[in-house]
């Protein structure tokens, strides 16, 4: 049987590193997801810096899933030579942290215009991107998130396509198709499934329109994990917690806790191992 991997943007529990994997050691993780670490964006963060992460994750026996980067959450109409700034950054990061994976998005279109006007231009980029990751032995991972070229199952499935790229791949983000309106498993999951590379985890109701725990929402995670563990998915499984709105008094510590049990009974449930 599969043994899927689990992570967590470890930025939701705090900025400060030791207590961010002082928590999820205390829930049994031992990979962790860089966005944020001592105030800073990964993006921010200096060689020597990294080399600290590194070191530090090691000694504590964590590896690191990926770099959530914030490449292509930007708007469409922005240059884009300081996107390739950063996604040369990203890898950088990505190489001294011993992932092969960086985080990305599909850019906010410009105000009144339509998806169609542009589609070309996104494509451009998004092929750009792929390109020079294939080139610097790294896969990107595409998030589904809202407001953006792809926030949908059709636009994700149209970039994955056009760019046809094993360094392209998809972050599958359930609980951000409900919140666009797609259903995760009946719509979106068997167009896109081929593709899936990486999950976060993130579960959504549509009213009130705001994320939950796994399994409490519209996600369709029971449905999605008995997926992936016939398909024999040993990927990553990433907790994405965005649990202010949900347990708006707690902790950030809880919320993320809270987040991650969430998901290992799912997985009990499931018959699905982790590590």
């Amino acid at each position: 049987m599969a043994t899927v991997k689990l992570t967590c943007f470890a930025d939701e529990i705090s900025q400060d590193l030791e207590e961010q994997l002082d928590v999820l050691q205390q829930e049994g993780l031992r990979y962790i997801e860089v966005r944020g670490v001592w105030g800073k964006n990964v993006l921010d963060l200096t060689g020597e810096e990294l080399r600290q992460i590194r070191a530090f994750t090691e000694e504590r026996g964590f590896g690191i899933s990926s770099i959530a980067s914030p490449i292509g959450k930007y708007a469409l109409q922005d240059d884009f030579a300081p996107q390739l700034e950063s996604l040369q950054r990203a890898i950088a990061a990505a190489h001294a942290l011993g992932t092969p994976y960086i985080r990305v998005f599909s850019y906010y279109l410009p105000e009144n215009s339509s998806l169609d006007d542009c589609r070309d231009e996104v494509l451009s980029r998004m092929k750009q991107l792929a390109e020079i990751a294939e080139r610097n032995n790294v896969i990107l991972i595409l998030e589904n998130d809202d407001h953006l070229y792809g926030a949908k199952d059709d636009r994700c499935l149209d970039i994955l396509q056009h760019c046809a790229s094993d360094s392209l791949r998809l972050a599958l983000d359930p609980g951000n198709f409900v919140i666009n309106g797609v259903k995760p498993m009946s719509e979106a999951y068997p167009k896109l499934q081929a593709y899936a590379s990486y999950v976060h985890v993130k579960d959504a109701t549509s009213e009130p329109r705001q994320f939950v725990p796994a399994g409490e929402g519209e996600g369709q995670l029971d449905q999605l994990l008995p997926a992936l563990r016939e398909r024999g998915y040993d990927g990553f499984l990433s907790v994405e917690p965005h649990l202010h709105n949900y347990m708006p008094h707690a902790s950030n510590p809880k919320r993320v806790v809270t987040a991650v049990r969430a998901l290992k009974r799912l997985l009990e449930r499931a018959d699905m191992a982790w590590k």
